[in-house]
Formats: structure tokens, C-alpha cells, sequence
């Protein structure tokens, strides 16, 4: 008994010692996947140091009395801080803001911030790699994952657009988001996962074309799916949150909108950005402090190795890394990929990156979900965001997760106070949006072209 009380207390007590971890450095990343299983299983380390206190206490082990003291305030107190983490939704959508949502919606909402374990969603309708445009000189179309509501759901109207986190360059659709996409599904949502493309194939900008591009489809597909126009939201992960809030907030702008896209309308209703970077000048030199490991040309005998072991259980792929100039380091050689250059280099390209840069009145309502932690995104430049926003009079849903860190809605989901928070915040968004009438402010009419959708037998004729 006294192996185990050493072993409950020990482990509560190392674990929870992270949460008051902060990624600061290159070597300082090692820690940052510790760092966050430790949020996910706060509430499970927090239980770990009460069953070791309690056995310390009984078996007179004083290290161990103390060490289970110490898991279990620390996890305790992290659970705590993040769940009762909340946004200000009144001052977004009005007083008496809750009795708004449909009670329709509401049977399958989570009841609180945080459970033990949340009960599983029915099974969603779920249809992977549905081509939604062809490039020109491009061997395959981009595709998306579409999932729709069960059959005993009844649709909201609403869709949900993601583009996946990626960094940019790595990644694709369908990591690490089932359990958000089953949730929003039940309640009668229709998720378009979107694998968009990524450098050193295209640049940020082409992404975003992407990105616009998946939202015209949908418009297109709207009826297929039983979706209101006026009802549709994009969303993502870090770089896919970048992008998201990017083409939320440049639907108007010809010189960022598809050459291809004819005269549709690319407005939406709503944005919800995880942890997306807001401003890309402050995103360069913020990151660049975790990432400044120079890359040299010894580089494939010296890491690869290793790195193509680790990169293929975590589906990356390792292929961008072959284009990266050695002598300079990984965080100049992606943002070369992702802009041209460094920000002295091409400041405009920045400026016009960012999505801070294009807040006016009529952005549409926004939900920014954020780690207070983030070792990769500077959480002052997205408290920024949300600061233009309520000054523009735009609905803003700003919410901090203490002592979080990045990805924090991808590891263990269903166990995380994190992530179970940021869905709590995220349903009840898209509830109240579909009970708002959208404007953009600038009475535009609605078209949709006929050469993308689905049913017409010449979707092969699709151009960029």
C-alpha cells in the first residue's frame, strides 16, 4: 500500500506541476504535449492526488500527504479556473440571451461546462471525400467530409464550415475533430470538413481562395443539405482559425476572392476561430522564439530519422521540409512558403494577411476560443481582435482558458475541462445564430453559379 501512495501522490503531484508550465523557448517545447495530457486529465490527476493524500494520511506517509495535497489543488484549481472561464454572451446577443436558443437544440447541449464523462452522440450520416472544385493543372480536386444530422435530428439550417489546424503546411481534414463534428451534428448541424490546400503548393493566399471557395459550394449545395444560406459559419483550428477569420472578415473584398466564384456571395454568418493567430506580424516573432532551430544541410542524416517515425504516427506529412533552405530557421523557412518573405521583407503581405487588419462593422459575430498558455499564438493580439470588434460594434464571444495551451480541443476531448468548455461556448454561438437574422450591412443578393453544384453532370468542368 505504501508503493501505491507513493505512486497516486507522485504522479498527481508531477503532472499538475505543469499547469504551471510556460513554453518560452525552442527546448522549452519538449514539454508542451506533457503540458497539455496534463489539462486533459486534470480532473482524473486531481482524483489521483486525493487517493494518494488520503492514503498518506492513513499509513502516517508524510511526502506522500503533501505530494497528493499538492496534485490535487493544483488540478483542482485548473479545473476550476477553466470551466468557470466564460464569455461574455450578453453583451454579444442581448439580456435574456439563453431563452432564445430553441429548446429543439438545447436536448442535446451539454449541461454544463464540464462532466465527468458527456454522453455520446448519436451516430451522424458521414460521407468522406466528396470532390468540391477542380483546380486547373491540379491532379486531384480538393474534397471535403460532409457530415449531416441523424436521421431522428431535425435539421437547424445551419452549416458549419472547418478548416483544420495545419501550421500551414502539414495536416489534413479529419484529425483529431470527430468528436466536435458528431456533437454539432446531433444537433442538427452540417459540418463541411475542408482539406484545403497547403504550402509549398500555394500560399496563403490560395488557401483562402479555398476557403471561399468551400463556402460558395455550400451555398450551391444548400438545398441538398438543408441548409439556409443566410445560415452558414466557418470555423477552424490555428492556421485553419486564421483563415476561417480571414475569409469572414474579406467577403467583400474583390482583390481576395476567387477569380472563379462569379458573382455568389461569400458572406457568413458567424466565425469561430480555436486559437487562430490575429495578427501575422506578431505571430512571427512570437512563434519564431519556439521555432528559431536553424535548419542545416545535414538535416535529413541528423533528425529525419527520428522525425519520420514521430511525423507518421501523427499523420504529417514530411514533404514541405524538403523545399526549406538551410542556414535559416524553420520559422523564416515556413513563413517564406506561407508569404514570400519575413515581415521587413513584405510587410504589406502581412498587413493583408491578418485578420485584424480588415475588422469594420460589418464582420460577422465572432467566437474566439483561446489559451491563455498558447506557446504558438499570442493570446494579446487575439484580446486585440476582440477589442476592434466591440469597438466596431461587431458580437464578439471572447473566451480565455487559464494556464491552457494550443490544440487543447484535440487531445482526449471528452475528458478535457478545456474542451468541453470551448463546445459548451461553441453550441450555444451556432444556436443563437440561427435564431438571428444575418446582415452584412450591404443588402447583397445571393447567386449562386450553376457550374458548382453537385448536380449538374459537368462538375469535372469546375475551374479555379
Amino acid at each position: 500500500m505504501k508503493k501505491l501512495a507513493y505512486l497516486f501522490a507522485v504522479l498527481s503531484a508531477q503532472l499538475s506541476a505543469l499547469h504551471f508550465y510556460r513554453v518560452r523557448s525552442a527546448r522549452g517545447t519538449i514539454l508542451a504535449a506533457p503540458k497539455m495530457l496534463a489539462g486533459a486529465l486534470a480532473p482524473y490527476l486531481a482524483l489521483l492526488g486525493l487517493l494518494g493524500a488520503g492514503l498518506g494520511l492513513a499509513l502516517r506517509l508524510p511526502f506522500a500527504l503533501g505530494a497528493g495535497l499538492f496534485g490535487l489543488v493544483a488540478s483542482g484549481r485548473y479545473v476550476w479556473r477553466v470551466v468557470t472561464a466564460a464569455g461574455d454572451f450578453e453583451a454579444a446577443f442581448g439580456p435574456n440571451y439563453q431563452d432564445r436558443i430553441p429548446r429543439l437544440r438545447q436536448a442535446h447541449m451539454l449541461g454544463g461546462r464540464w462532466t465527468w464523462w458527456p454522453a455520446k452522440p448519436p451516430e451522424p450520416r458521414w460521407q468522406q471525400d466528396i470532390p468540391f472544385w477542380t483546380i486547373p493543372g491540379r491532379e486531384q480536386p480538393l474534397v471535403c467530409d460532409i457530415w449531416q444530422p441523424p436521421d431522428d435530428i431535425s435539421p437547424s439550417g445551419l452549416a458549419f464550415i472547418y478548416l483544420h489546424g495545419s501550421g500551414w503546411h502539414y495536416l489534413d481534414k479529419d484529425k483529431g475533430t470527430r468528436p466536435l463534428f458528431r456533437h454539432l451534428a446531433a444537433q442538427g448541424h452540417v459540418i463541411m470538413d475542408v482539406a484545403y490546400r497547403l504550402c509549398p503548393e500555394t500560399n496563403w493566399r490560395g488557401m483562402l481562395a479555398d476557403a471561399k471557395r468551400a463556402i460558395a459550394w455550400m451555398k450551391a449545395n444548400a438545398a441538398r443539405y438543408g441548409v439556409d444560406q443566410r445560415h452558414i459559419v466557418i470555423a477552424g483550428g490555428s492556421a485553419g482559425g486564421h483563415l476561417a477569420l480571414l475569409a469572414a472578415y474579406t467577403a467583400q473584398r474583390v482583390d481576395l476572392r476567387p477569380a472563379d466564384s462569379g458573382d455568389v456571395d461569400l458572406s457568413v454568418c458567424g466565425v469561430v476561430s480555436w486559437y487562430g493567430p490575429t495578427d501575422m506580424r506578431v505571430y512571427y516573432g512570437y512563434a519564431g522564439q519556439k521555432f528559431d532551430t536553424i535548419v542545416r544541410h545535414d538535416r535529413r542524416q541528423t533528425t529525419d530519422q527520428v522525425n519520420e517515425w514521430v511525423y507518421s504516427h501523427l499523420g504529417i506529412d514530411m514533404a514541405p521540409m524538403a523545399a526549406w533552405q538551410p542556414g535559416i530557421s524553420v520559422q523564416d523557412n515556413m513563413m517564406r512558403a506561407l508569404f514570400g518573405g519575413i515581415p521587413v521583407e513584405v510587410p504589406d503581405e502581412y498587413r493583408l494577411g491578418s485578420p485584424l487588419t480588415h475588422v469594420d462593422p460589418y464582420c460577422p459575430p465572432t467566437l474566439l476560443l483561446q489559451g491563455v498558455d498558447d506557446f504558438i499564438v499570442c493570446t494579446e493580439a487575439v484580446r486585440l481582435l476582440a477589442d476592434r470588434l466591440r469597438q466596431a460594434g461587431v458580437p464578439v464571444v471572447h473566451v480565455e482558458y487559464p494556464q491552457t495551451d494550443h490544440a487543447f480541443d484535440l487531445i482526449l476531448p471528452r475528458l478535457s475541462p478545456a474542451a468541453q468548455a470551448a463546445l459548451y461556448e461553441t453550441e450555444r454561438f451556432l444556436a443563437l445564430l440561427t435564431t438571428r437574422r444575418p446582415t452584412n450591412g450591404r443588402n447583397i443578393t445571393v447567386t449562386v453559379p450553376r457550374l458548382i453544384t453537385l448536380d449538374e453532370p459537368t462538375r469535372e468542368k469546375m475551374v479555379i
